[in-house]
Formats: C-alpha cells, structure tokens, sequence
C-alpha cells in the first residue's frame, strides 16, 4: 500500500515508520531540518530498549510521491484546512485520507475539501515526540483506533486493518467512530491541558492529588458533552480511563503534545480540545466551567508565546 504520512511529527513519523518497517510503501511530509535530517539518515527511532534508524523517502510537497492509496493527516488541528488543499489531487481512485488528529472536528473540516467517501476518521494512541530533528522518541502505547464515517464495516476498512495488524499498531476497526472520538477527547480534554499549563508530565500531574483532581473534572465535563452530542460514554469510563492513565505514567515519561509545544514556544493546539468541547456544549446549553477556565488560560499563553515564534 503506497502510504503518505502528512506531518511527520511524533504522531505521524511513528506510524509511518512502523509501516515502513512491516513493508508498506511509506513517504514522509515533513518541514524544515527535520526534513533534511531525514533525508540525510533517516528517522532515528528511540524506545525503552532500542534505537534503530529507518529510511523513508521526505519531501516538502505532497505531490512528489502521488498518487497514495492512504494518506495519514497528522498535522496540527489549526492546520486542517491549509495542509488538505495542498493534498487535492494526490489521493489515488480509491484512495483513502484518514484523520489521527486532535479534536472531534477534523473530518467535517476534510469533507469540505475532499469527498466524504474519501475521509475515514482515527484516534492516535501513542506517545511519542521529535527529540530533535530527524530523532523520534517512543515513551508509551503505539495503536491505531478508526472507523469509517458511518460506521460501516467496509472491505476497505477491513484491508486497513489487516495492514495496521501487519504493521503492529492496529488498536481497532470501531463501528462507533462518534465515540471512540470523545473518549479520546475526553483523556485530552484533561491531560493535555493541565500538563501544558502546570509544564506538568503525566506522570508528575497524575501524582499530585490536585493535578489528578483536576485532571477528572475535566474528564467528567468531556462526558457529559459528548453524551449530549450522541456519544455512548458515562463518568465511570473517565475514572477507569484515568487508573489506567495513572497507571502507565507511573513507569512511562509521557507527555502530552500541548505540554510539547509549550516547552518549544510552538502555537498551542488548544482550540481542537478545549474549543472543540465549548462549542459543543453551547449547542446543548451545558456549562463547562473549568473547561472555559482551561482554554481562556491556554488561549493567554499561546498570546503570550506568539511573539517568540516570530
């Protein structure tokens, strides 16, 4: 299967490479001296017990390796629409565009680009960043949850997941995307939050009993958002979520990609959580008030960091 990655940041670069590994036909857009050191030695890839090098053709323009049977988006949310429309054209006949992104918002934003029967909609369950140009680290879990749009079982569907299983990172072929999409929220909605605004990781936030507070209220907040909004999800899955996520961070250094960001003065992909569930919740008329109180104090500090991004 001839596979882009677009955005070959932590997220995209590690599923990428791990389908390069299994024999997929994978190409990288990436940017700047990433990209270079990418094309100089290929991704340096660094887990727990090992560190391997895997080369994958890069390119600046999506256009250089078209046409792909798949294109995995992974650029930041608030580059959505940018990045689909230098990708008109590239998709293959049956060519598939699936969204690992943050947020619950992606796959309307790529509809009005590429045709719905074209958009597939994923969870990235990973943890993973760029330590350095061309250098990934791999601090915790590495599956793919997806679904179609409608939730069909569809042969394509089913080759994606054959080729996610080869590849070691299938999680599952969901028949409620809706859900698993605010689940996934709903885990982002708490830690990515408070772990950027407290410079916090994961484990250090689930710790403290207050960071672990806080971290639940918001992903209690995400719950009832998401049932309003048709999602199949109660307060018992943001405490089980949570144990496990207090769980894993005790032996895992994860760290959340808005924490990431903060601590590289890159622009805050905040909208795509904390925005994401306000408007949802203005649509029911549920009040979300320590959501709001997360996104006014990431919307300040993304302000605060714009000018050193130059």
């Amino acid at each position: 299967m001839k596979i882009l990655v677009m955005g070959a940041g932590g997220v995209g670069a590690y599923y990428g490479a791990k389908l390069k590994l299994a024999g997929e036909d994978v190409h990288f857009c990436a940017r700047g001296e990433h990209l270079a050191a990418i094309k100089a030695r290929g991704l340096i890839m660094r887990g727990a017990n090992e560190e391997i090098a895997v080369s994958v053709p890069a390119s600046e323009d999506p256009a250089d390796f078209a046409p792909y049977d798949l294109i995995l988006f992974c650029v930041k949310s608030y580059d959505t629409i940018s990045a689909a429309r230098q990708l008109k054209g590239t998709l293959s006949p049956s060519g598939i565009i699936m969204t690992l992104q943050n947020g619950v918002e992606n796959e309307a934003a790529l509809c009005t680009i590429f045709p719905r029967d074209t958009v597939m909609g994923g969870n990235a369950r990973v943890g993973a960043e760029i330590a350095a140009p061309g250098v990934l680290v791999h601090s915790g879990y590495g599956y793919i949850e997806f679904g179609e749009l409608d939730d069909a079982e569809t042969p394509r569907a089913l080759r994606l997941a054959e080729v996610f299983r080869h590849g070691g990172i299938l999680g599952q072929l969901t028949h409620d995307l809706k859900t698993i999409r605010w689940i996934k929220l709903m885990g982002n909605n708490g830690t990515n939050s408070v772990c950027a605004l407290s410079r916090s990781s994961l484990g250090e936030t689930l710790r403290d009993p207050d960071g672990h507070w806080l971290t639940l209220q918001l992903m209690l907040e995400t719950v009832k958002v998401g049932r309003a909004e048709g999602a199949k999800m109660s307060p018992e899955d943001a405490k089980s979520a949570l144990a496990r996520l207090t769980k894993i961070s005790a032996v895992d250094t994860i760290r959340p990609s808005t924490l990431q960001d903060v601590e590289r003065g890159k622009r805050l992909e905040y909208d795509a959580i904390t925005g994401a569930m306000i408007r949802a919740a203005e649509r029911h008329g549920i009040q979300v008030p320590i959501t709001r109180a997360m996104h006014a104090l990431l919307k300040l500090l993304d302000q605060r960091l714009g000018p050193s991004r130059g």
